[in-house]
C-alpha cells in the first residue's frame, strides 16, 4: 500500500553520519560495523527501503541550530546555520539530478507525482516534500521568502532548547519577538507550520496568532507517555479543531514511559505500540483523518530505539494489518497510510 511518511532526516544522515542513502541498510551496517557512535550500524532508511516500503512521498528535514545551548553536531553559529542548511538543501537538489528524488512544490506536482507511482512504481522517482525543522536557518524573517522559493512549503520554530524564535523541547517558554514577523510571512506565502518540538507555552500562543495549515509531523500521546514532548488531549483536540494532521513518530522513548536511553530494551516496544498511539488520537477526534505516518526514523537513532518488529522503513508495511486487527475500515487504513497527508497537502500547497 502506497505510504507518505512526514518526517525523515536524510541530510542529517549524509552530512553528519556520512551515509550513503543508495546502498540498501544492510550495506550500510556493513560499512558501519565497529563504528563508535549511537545508531552505528542499526540504521533503518536507505533509498531502497523506501522503494520496497512504497513510501512514495516524504518529508525531508533541513535541520540546523544555533541558538539551543547545546553543543552537539547539529548547533551551530548563526552563519554556520544559515550554511549548513543550504547544503542540505543543495545535497536534495543532487539526488533530483541524478533522477532518485522529485521535490514537490504543487498540488499539480502532487497529483503528477501518485499518478506515476500507481501506473510505475519501480521507475517513478520517490517524492519529497522540503520541510525545516527548526527556523534557525532563517536569520531573518524575509529569508523566509528565499526558502519559498526553493520549495520549502512546512517549517517548524523550534527543535530541542530555545530557538531563535520560539521555546521548544523542555525549554517552558513562549513565542519569541522574532516570531511574529516570521508567521506574518508564512501566513502570506501559505507555509504549512508545523507545531512538532514546540513548548507548551508556544504551542498555545502560535494557534493565537497564526490561522494558517497546522499540522504535527511527528508527534505522539502525552496520556500514553507522559513527557513535554508528547502533546496533551487538548493540544491533540486543539490540533483536530484545526483540521492538522499528526505524524505518528517511532522513536521508542516516545512510544512507552520509563524509556532508558542509555540501556535500551528495543523488544518493549512494536509497531503494535506505534498503533496505540494512532488509535488514542482517532477516539479523541472520534474518526481516522487525523493520524498519519511521521516516523523519524534515524533521526538520531536506529534500530535500537525503534518497534521491535521494524528491521527497515519498508515493515511500514506492516500496519495495515495492525490498524485492520484493530477493527478500521480499509477507507481508514488508506486514510492513515497516506491519504490524510494527500488530502491536507491537496488543500494546502498552491495549485
Amino acid at each position: 500500500m502506497l505510504c507518505i511518511d512526514s518526517h525523515l532526516d536524510w541530510g542529517m544522515n549524509v552530512l553528519l553520519y556520512n551515509r550513503d542513502m543508495k546502498k540498501s541498510v544492510a550495506e550500510v551496517r556493513a560499512w558501519e560495523e565497529g563504528m563508535v557512535g549511537k545508531s552505528r550500524g542499526k540504521n533503518t532508511v536507505c533509498f531502497p527501503e523506501l522503494r520496497r516500503g512504497e513510501v512514495f512521498l516524504s518529508f525531508s528535514t533541513i535541520l540546523a541550530r544555533h541558538a539551543s545551548g547545546a553543543k552537539t553536531l547539529l548547533d551551530w553559529s548563526p552563519e554556520g546555520c544559515y550554511a549548513a542548511a543550504w547544503a542540505q538543501d543543495n545535497l536534495y537538489r543532487l539526488y533530483e539530478q541524478q533522477g532518485i528524488l522529485r521535490r514537490i512544490k504543487t498540488g499539480a506536482d502532487l497529483r503528477a507525482h501518485l499518478a506515476e507511482w500507481e501506473s510505475a512504481p519501480q521507475t517513478a522517482p520517490l517524492g519529497h516534500l522540503l520541510s525545516m525543522e527548526g527556523t534557525d536557518p532563517m536569520l531573518t524573517h524575509d529569508h523566509v521568502f528565499q526558502w519559498w522559493e526553493a520549495g520549502l512549503r512546512v517549517m517548524s520554530l523550534a527543535h530541542y532548547g530555545l530557538s531563535a524564535y520560539a521555546h521548544g523541547t523542555h525549554t517552558p517558554g513562549g513565542l519569541l519577538p522574532l516570531a511574529h514577523p516570521l508567521l506574518k510571512n508564512m501566513r502570506e506565502l501559505g507555509m504549512i507550520l508545523d507545531l512538532t518540538h514546540l513548548a507548551d507555552e508556544s504551542f498555545w500562543e502560535v494557534l493565537e496568532v497564526f490561522d494558517g495549515r497546522v499540522i504535527a509531523t511527528h508527534n505522539n500521546c502525552r496520556a500514553l507517555v507522559p513527557d513535554q514532548r508528547q502533546f496533551s488531549d487538548d493540544q491533540i483536540r486543539a490540533i483536530i479543531e484545526r483540521d492538522g494532521v499528526i505524524g505518528s513518530a517511532m522513536d521508542s522513548w516516545m512510544l512507552m514511559p520509563g524509556w532508558d536511553k542509555a540501556n535500551p530494551t528495543p523488544e518493549k516496544t512494536t509497531l503494535s505500540t506505534v498503533v496505540d498511539h494512532m488509535d488514542h488520537i482517532c477516539q479523541l477526534a472520534g474518526n481516522a483523518r487525523h493520524i498519519a505516518i511521521g516516523t523519524d526514523l534515524d533521526g538520531g537513532f536506529g534500530k535500537e530505539q525503534s518497534p521491535w518488529d521494524l528491521d527497515t522503513i519498508a515493515d511500514l508495511q506492516k500496519i495495515p494489518d495492525i490498524l485492520r486487527g484493530r477493527g478500521y475500515s480499509e477507507t481508514d487504513v488508506e486514510a492513515v497510510m497516506r491519504g490524510n497527508w494527500l488530502r491536507l497537502l491537496g488543500e494546502a500547497l498552491p495549485s
